[in-house]
Parts: C-alpha cells; structure tokens; sequence
C-alpha cells in the first residue's frame, strides 16, 4: 500500500482517488477550493464518445486568428505578451494538422467510451443515484453548409464504429415533440450519454469521504520539494505533507505546480460559460447548436446552456457579451426560450485546462519519478474522467494500463 496525494479535487482527482482507493492504497486529496465549483460542476455533463476531434483541428487557428477580435466569439483567443501562452500558440498551429488528427481519432474514441463504460460501472456497483442517462447527443444545424460538414463528421464516426444517423427536420419533430426547434436537419450520436455534474461530484466525494479518503479543501499548494527526482514533501498555506507518489490533476493551475519541480507543461485555461434555466422548456435530448458551439443538456430540475472557449489566462471575469451569444443562440435555435435576465446574471465560468494539442497529459515525466500527471483535456474532462482515473492507478499500481498512453505522455514534443 502506498500514501498517495492526489493535487486536485476536480472529476480527475476524484477518479483517481476512486480507483487508487480500489487497489487498497491511501488517498489525500488538496484542493484550493471548496469542491463546489469550477469545470467539473459548470460543464455540459456530456459523456461524448461523439467528440473524435481534438481541438487542435485543421482551420482551428485560422478561425481563432479571425475571432480574435471579437469577444463574443465562441473561440476568443486574447492575445498577450506572455511566454507561456505564445510557446501554447506556437504549438497549437503546429499540432492543428490533418496527420494529428488521424491518429488522435481512435485515441480518443477508446478512452471515451472506457469512461462511458466506468460511469455506468461506478453507479451501479456503489448505487450513485445522481442522472446518468443515454439518450444521445444531437447536432443541431440551421445552414446547408453545416449540415454537410456535420454529415461528414458523422460518417467518419460511423467507420470508427459509433451509433450515428442522420435525421431531417420532420425526424428531428418526431424525437422532440415538446419543443420548437428551428433547423434544417441534425446528425443524432445515440452512443452518447448525459449527466448533471454536480450531483456526481457531490456523490463521489460522499463516497470517498466514507471509505476513508482524506481531504483538505480551501488550501493552496505553495512549495514542493524534491530530491534525486522525488517529491519528498508538499507545502500547502496550511501544512507540510508527505506521501510515496503524487498525482497532478489540478487542471488549469497544473502547469504553474509543475514549474515548482522544473517541468513545463504547456497548458492554458480556457474558460467555458454556462447558464441554468430552470423554466420548463421542453427539451428531453442534448443538443450542440453547430453554429453556435453552444451545448443544450436537459439535466435534473433545469435545463442547462453553455459553451464558449475563451483563451485569456487564468481568471473567473465574466463577459456579459459571451452570455449573450449563448442566449441569443438558445432563442435562434429555440424560438420559443427566452432566458431571464436573472438566469443571465447568475451565470459562471469554469476554466478547462487545455493543451497545445488537445489531447490529455496522463503519466509520468522522466523529471519526477513519483509523480503521475493527469490534466490537460480541454472540453473533454467530464467524458475522460473516469478512465484517466483508472489509468493513474494503474500506472502508480504497476498494472498493464487498459489502453496505450503514447500520445498522452507527458514528455512528448510538440
């Protein structure tokens, strides 16, 4: 058994704190929070095998380069004179190559769906009540052009042997019959599924709680210390720890930690809005609003719209502007929504910690032999939670991880 302290207590933390705690190892979670907000309580809740492409796509940067100047834009990149965030955008274009998708693709398929499969394991094995249901994602288009690019998408899923079709707008009626919906068409992934965030993390650190895993919320990682290559001890605000192995997964604050040990993760916040609406709307199937970006997730007792990747460093701000073009978007696609201006201004943020090529960081680099990185999955951290959570244990249990970790390792070149 080894004592394990786990930097992070997001839906990786406590992924990783479940499985660790499975193969009987001591688990301390520190966050510098309460446990009660960011990404993993603002996201859509998708669990999206759907999602094969990597941010970091061919055409990406030229749209980021175009709405760069527009802050309501559903990719807004803030330039500034930072280090950290022109080698980030560097690597960003250089990684936004069709070759990089390719073989992304499949990678990202085989960790979504290991996920899909562990959340739906971990709610029947410890009787988690929280939503988890299968009803799909829809791909909402309004314009022949999306459509076809949607079309396309779908049947590149549909080789990578996901349960895709395509429907049109009398099809599209029939599956939502409660709701007005203004598009031409959809693709419709009956592979994926979706949750309310909160409810889980609530859940989890329940559990986790009662089988004897540690936590220190609202304290900050202020110093490690390390000697021939191991962390031998953590300074918080609060306290001075000590543990066998370590597990970074504090995502959007990962790489300022790791500049404590001497390794650079290139990695930046991207920040993700979301808005509850707890008028009754209608809506029983997630939807994405292609043209928008924005994300629709019918979840317990509200309905939740949020979208938006905004690349600014890391801080909380909120731009009304951005809130107005997910509500606006939600009444362009839903006639008959209209957001109140109260569930407008109630509106928050999550950052996303993101890297250069989108895919996650996940294991262990040769500057420190006890510590195991997991971080870095940009949208995709609700869908990849659970399996990054299980390959950190089998990596810090000396197990045969479930899947190659090549193209998440954390050393690599970009």
């Amino acid at each position: 058994m080894k004592h394990i302290i786990i930097i992070g207590g997001g839906i990786i933390g406590l992924s990783s704190a479940y499985y660790l705690h499975k193969e009987g190892h001591q688990v301390t979670i520190i966050d510098q929070s309460n446990l009660d907000a960011g990404a993993s309580y603002v996201n859509a809740g998708y669990l999206s095998p759907s999602h094969i492409i990597p941010l970091s796509a061919p055409g990406v940067m030229k749209k980021g380069l175009k709405w760069m100047f527009n802050s309501a834009s559903p990719l807004y990149i803030k330039p500034r004179l930072d280090l950290d965030f022109l080698q980030w955008t560097f690597a960003f274009n250089k990684s936004c190559n069709a070759n990089h998708v390719n073989k992304a693709i499949p990678v990202i398929k085989h960790i979504s769906l290991l996920s899909q499969d562990l959340y739906e394991d971990i709610h029947k094995t410890e009787g988690f009540k929280s939503q988890y249901e299968k009803k799909g994602l829809l791909m909402l288009c309004q314009t022949e052009k999306m459509l076809e690019e949607e079309v396309k998408m779908a049947h590149l899923a549909k080789q990578e042997g996901l349960d895709v079709i395509e429907i049109n707008k009398t099809e599209l009626k029939v599956l939502e019959p409660k709701v007005e919906i203004e598009a031409i068409g959809a693709t419709y992934f009956k592979c994926d599924s979706h949750s309310t965030p909160g409810e889980f993390m609530e859940e989890m650190i329940t559990y986790l709680k009662g089988i004897g895993v540690h936590f220190y919320p609202n304290e900050k990682v202020e110093d490690i210390e390390i000697n021939n290559k191991k962390i031998s001890s953590i300074k918080t605000n609060k306290q001075l720890l000590k543990a066998d192995e370590v597990v970074l997964a504090a995502g959007s604050w990962s790489s300022i930690i790791s500049k404590k040990i001497g390794l650079k993760l290139l990695l930046q916040a991207g920040k993700g809005y979301r808005i509850n609406c707890e008028q009754h709307t209608g809506i029983a199937i997630p939807a994405i609003l292609a043209e928008a970006k924005a994300a629709v997730t019918p979840m317990h007792g509200f309905t939740r719209f949020a979208g938006t990747m905004e690349i600014a460093g890391i801080n909380h701000d909120i731009r009304p502007e951005r809130v107005e073009a997910i509500s606006d978007a939600v009444t362009r696609y839903y006639p008959n929504i209209k957001l109140t201006s109260e569930e407008k201004n109630q509106a928050t943020c999550g950052l996303r910690p993101v890297s250069p090529d989108g895919m996650p960081y996940i294991g262990k680099s040769s500057k420190c032999e006890n510590l195991t990185i997991a971080t870095g999955h940009a949208m995709m951290g609700w869908t990849m939670g659970p399996a990054t959570g299980k390959l950190v244990s089998e990596i810090i249990s000396d197990k045969k991880t479930s899947m190659k970790l090549d193209m998440f390792h954390p050393d690599r070149g970009f």
